[in-house]
């Protein structure tokens, strides 16, 4: 059984001039997906109001080929999509957006004041699924305690014994907030054919002894029946994800998946001149306009997959 691989973040600007700062742990140069999970942006506690940067502001820009799943601990985001979607994110409910063929949106904080802090997470769709109409999905999961000294809010998948999500994944995935009371150590249930990570988000925490800070990601590959974790002396929260190995190539580019260098082109292409597959997202009153796509770098889009993976992604 494989040692617990930890992830570090990088710190990258998320939204223009006044960009909020995020922690981008997934895609990494040594590793591109747990499960079919490919991306986690992970941002705050950051302080919202007059004079701050710490508030969001996304303007419309598009996705294709995957699902977008919001999830917070603080604060609360505005979203508006091109399928006519206006809701808001709030801590403790899941909102999970479908790309599929195509979609635009927008994420803008929904107050004036207080604190924003969350984790912003892709899941790639699978090659039979990746063309399915736009879609969204909300969720307000029910707490259920863990022996052990902690609780868990499950907001995709199954965590036995800690209840399940009625939100339509393609892939078998799993997503959990982790509450853990100073000192506890929890023993969860795993599909020795999954994947896991663990994202430290407050406290310091174990994961089958190894070690994360806040902002690292703990990576447990196939071949265990249990996870084993434990919080230190303030208490820990954390996010757990999961899923089957996804077998296949992607070719992920900004904010675009697809499965060749010659789609990520057309879908930049379309994009920028407008086109009907992302449609336009109504009531955005942002500071600025749509986003436009950055140029493609001068070298063929290469394919990320397992074993063989490639760091990259670049926003929301």
């Amino acid at each position: 059984m494989s040692a617990i691989e930890v992830l570090g973040p990088r710190d990258v600007p998320l939204g223009g001039l006044r960009a909020l700062s995020v922690r981008r742990t997934l895609p990494s140069r040594s590793r591109s997906f747990i499960g079919a999970w490919c991306f986690i942006d992970h941002y705050g506690p950051a302080a919202v109001g007059a004079g701050n940067d710490g508030g969001m502001d996304v303007p419309p820009h598009p996705h294709t080929g995957l699902q977008t799943v919001s999830w917070l601990f603080a604060g609360q985001i505005e979203h508006r999509d091109s399928g006519g979607v206006t809701g808001l994110v709030r801590p403790g409910e899941v909102n999970l957006m479908t790309a599929g063929y195509g979609i635009a949106h927008s994420e803008v904080s929904a107050c004036d004041h207080g604190t924003l802090h969350g984790v912003q997470l892709w899941v790639a769709l699978p090659d039979h699924a990746r063309n399915v109409a736009r879609g969204f999905e909300h969720h307000a999961p029910e707490r259920r305690d863990l022996p052990g000294g902690g609780s868990a809010l499950v907001f995709l998948g199954e965590l036995p014994g800690a209840g399940s999500s009625p939100v339509r994944t393609y892939t078998p995935l799993l997503g959990a907030q982790l509450d853990l009371a100073p000192g506890a150590g929890v023993t969860l249930a795993a599909d020795p054919a999954w994947e896991h990570g663990l994202l430290a988000d407050s406290g310091t925490v174990t994961l089958e002894g190894q070690p994360l800070s806040p902002g690292e990601l703990g990576y447990a590959g196939p071949g265990r029946a249990q996870l084993r974790v434990r919080a230190g002396d303030e208490g820990a929260r954390a996010v757990l994800l999961g899923g089957e190995p996804f077998e296949e190539e992607i070719v992920m580019w900004w904010n675009f998946v697809g499965r060749s260098h010659e789609e990520i082109v057309q879908f930049r292409a379309e994009w920028e001149a407008g086109s009907d597959r992302f449609g336009r997202v109504p009531g955005y009153a942002g500071r600025t306009g749509r986003i436009r796509a950055p140029r493609l770098p001068g070298v063929r889009l290469r394919p990320r997959s397992r074993p063989r993976e490639h760091g990259g992604g670049h926003g929301w």
